[in-house]
């Protein structure tokens, strides 16, 4: 059977615009813009009134952790993508710091066939980098995978890689684009005792913008920024968090660069005054920091020195965030909630709703080369989102999604709410409910 959602607002491709979209199986089969198509047989066909509400293409977020293996306590593949296409997710790419780690191209392999059976959205998975093992990194498929994961920062997982003869293999060899969390550990290291001879065991979380500070990030990040010009690597930089990173960066379209940069959710939301009542729930790394650097942020997405979105998602249950500095694991839950709170910064003022869906749905396909994902054309796979932009409701534990059942984002008001989520044409979450069927797929690359 066909879907035909009328008399939607469009919002695609920097275009908003009244039409409809006609579904055929898994595919867009027609675009309506400002015709409302009044010639379908109701037998054939299943009509959606959208009227009110707008029509986005799915969100495509590069950067998250779903736990699955080991660490399922936290969350797993089946509960995070259900909250993923609660919250407007139809693509995710899904990080190696597991257990165990994906290092190898078996347990990449493992991670596909574990989502082909349970995951409600698409899915890529990157492979991880260490200090030994290049020779599997160099195997893996350009078309098949999102992208090689090197932590040039040691985060949850412990996967630092600082071995520069190993960084410069993988640089000058990646088969594929080269995603990197940049935090300099030495620096981190000094700040840490600084930080211990000062408070001891009982660091205020406040203080967590000082230990992993700008100036680390600004020395992982150059370093790579420097390899990648060296080798003219695809390189992305994840979740940047600086003022002063962003003099690394250049404005333009993300099709015609190399080098790219995202930035998170809650590193646009948060700053360091969060900390006072949010406490180890805004512990992520890279640190949330000062006002300026959200500032910077803030310039850098407008004038397209940043290019992605993301949220670097990544759950802990709240009997380990509930603990000291340096016993509180770093990462929170995000993809629930990312679009949604994207939507009220740009009902704030701070950015067009066109703008937001060019970054979190069409520059992370453009950047991955995603095939046929990120735009709502004909021919390209029907992930889809419905959302009503004129309705008030609170996040509370009552409606979270995630596993470890707690969001930053409690007690926040938004005022615009996820209505219906389509994955390769099958409705998947609709007014609140999960369907129990799902039609998820690998997402493939062009090369």
């Amino acid at each position: 059977m066909k879907t035909l959602i009328k008399n939607a607002t469009i919002v695609n491709e920097e275009l908003k615009f009244r039409g409809s979209v006609l579904i055929n199986n898994e595919k867009i089969e027609r675009i309506f813009p400002n015709v409302i198509p009044g010639n379908f047989d109701p037998d054939d066909i299943e009509i959606i009134d959208a009227e009110g509400l707008l029509l986005i293409p799915g969100v495509i977020d590069d950067q998250v952790h779903f736990r699955e293996p080991g660490l399922t306590h936290k969350g797993d593949i089946s509960t995070e993508s259900r909250a993923a296409v609660a919250g407007g997710v139809t693509t995710y790419m899904e990080m190696p710091n597991t257990n165990p780690q994906t290092v190898t191209q078996e347990e990449l392999q493992k991670k596909y066939d574990r989502a082909a059976e349970v995951s409600a959205s698409n899915y890529s998975f990157y492979m991880g980098a260490t200090n030994n093992n290049l020779d599997e990194v160099l195997k893996t498929d350009p078309s098949k995978v999102c992208g090689i994961k090197v932590f040039m920062g040691s985060s949850t997982g412990n996967m630092l890689v600082d071995d520069d003869a190993i960084l410069s293999g993988i640089f000058k060899n990646a088969p594929t684009l080269v995603a990197t969390h940049c935090e300099d550990e030495a620096t981190i290291q000094k700040n840490i005792e600084i930080a211990r001879q000062r408070y001891g065991e009982n660091v205020p979380m406040s203080r967590h913008c000082h230990i992993r500070s700008d100036e680390a990030c600004y020395i992982s990040s150059s370093k790579a920024v420097e390899l990648a010009s060296k080798f003219d690597t695809r390189l992305h930089i994840l979740h940047l968090s600086s003022a002063k990173e962003m003099g690394l960066f250049k404005p333009g379209k993300v099709r015609d660069k190399k080098i790219t940069a995202e930035v998170c959710v809650h590193h646009l939301w948060f700053d360091e005054r969060d900390y006072i009542t949010h406490g180890s729930r805004i512990k992520w790394n890279p640190s949330i920091k000062c006002v300026s650097d959200k500032e910077a942020l803030w310039e850098a997405l407008l004038t397209d020195k940043i290019d992605v979105i993301a949220t670097d998602h990544a759950p802990h249950t709240l009997e380990e965030k509930n603990n000291t500095y340096f016993k509180a694991p770093s990462g929170g839950p995000l993809v629930q909630h990312s679009l949604v709170a994207m939507l009220e910064m740009s009902r704030k003022g701070f950015i067009s709703v066109e703008k937001v869906i060019r970054k979190m749905c069409h520059a992370p396909a453009d950047l991955f080369r995603v095939v046929d994902r990120g735009y709502i054309r004909e021919g390209y796979f029907a992930d889809l989102v419905l959302i009503d932009p004129n309705i008030n409701w609170t996040v509370s534990p009552e409606n979270i999604l995630y596993k470890c059942g707690w969001s930053p984002f409690e007690g926040t008001e938004f005022s615009h709410k996820v209505v219906s989520t389509f994955v390769n044409g099958h409705l998947v979450y609709n007014q609140g409910i999960l369907s129990n069927e799902f039609k998820s797929k690998r997402a493939t690359f062009s090369l």
